[in-house]
Order: structure tokens, then C-alpha cells, then sequence
């Protein structure tokens, strides 16, 4: 099994920048496609983000294109997403999750979550 922790969620005002990270733990990382999804009050969760732990290919959603940015940190065994120029459509609890094929964007895809994290944007 693999164990994913979020953390960085809070409380940022509309235009500012926040971090999010998820820490791995349970295997190797080399393999693996860590994504983020979020999930806002009374909407259905989506697709964020994701990168391949291996290669670093990248793929976003369109509405978080040249805003959002998901990277990795190698030493850490962590994946971060950078959060650029938020909004209040920004305000959403963000999860980070584990799939094993592909690039996916599609929730059935990932098999392993973390909890969550809030991220709440205020005006």
C-alpha cells in the first residue's frame, strides 16, 4: 500500500500564492504518478494535476493551466503543488493520490489518497 499525507492547506487571500505538499511513504516512488485533485463544497471532485515521478511529465486541468504547478522533491520523497494567482474557484479541499499506469487524469485511476487538505481563498 502506498500512504500519502497533504499538507500546506489554510487560509490565502485572492491573488496570493500557496504550497502544497504530499509526503509518500509505503514504497518506492519510481513508478509512480502522484496527481492532485480537489473537491469544493457541493461539487463533484476533480482532476488538478499530476507528474510522473520518474520522467517529471506533467499534465493540468485547463482551468489551473499557467497557474498551478506540481513538482517534486526528490530528497524528500514529496510532491508539491504551487498554487499561483488563486481565486475564490481555488477554494476547494485539495487531495493528493497515487496511480501506477499512465498519466491519468480520472479518479478511478488513482487507487491510493491522502486525506485532504483545505485550501480556502478569501477576498
Amino acid at each position: 500500500q502506498v500512504h500519502l499525507l497533504e499538507s500546506g492547506g489554510g487560509l490565502v487571500q485572492a491573488g496570493e500564492f500557496l504550497r502544497l505538499s504530499c509526503v509518500i511513504s509505503g514504497r518506492t516512488l519510481s513508478g509512480l504518478k502522484i496527481g492532485w485533485f480537489r473537491q469544493a463544497p457541493g461539487k463533484e471532485r476533480e482532476f488538478v494535476a499530476v507528474i510522473d515521478w520518474s520522467d517529471g511529465d506533467r499534465d493540468y486541468a485547463d482551468s489551473v493551466k499557467g497557474r498551478f504547478t506540481v513538482g517534486r522533491d526528490n530528497a524528500g520523497n514529496m510532491v508539491h503543488l504551487h498554487l499561483f494567482r488563486v481565486n475564490a474557484e481555488d477554494t476547494a479541499t485539495y487531495y493528493c493520490a497515487a496511480a501506477v499506469r499512465g498519466l491519468p487524469t480520472a479518479q478511478d485511476d488513482y487507487a491510493f489518497w491522502g486525506q485532504g487538505t483545505q485550501v480556502t481563498v478569501s477576498s
